[in-house]
């Protein structure tokens, strides 16, 4: 189940930085996505283990 719902957010973020890469002025947004999948991918791979 958790790892379903990471594979999720893992999907949402890079939606998210696409998004923000794709859009003029959205950079920001392409910078917080790959931050947000960083960080739900290291998570991830703690709970694993």
């Amino acid at each position: 189940m958790l790892l379903r719902f990471l594979l999720v957010l893992l999907v949402v973020w890079v939606v998210i930085t696409v998004i923000g890469a794709v859009v003029k002025g959205l950079f920001w947004l392409a910078v917080v996505g790959f931050l947000l999948f960083l960080a739900t991918a290291v998570l991830g791979s703690a709970r694993r283990r």
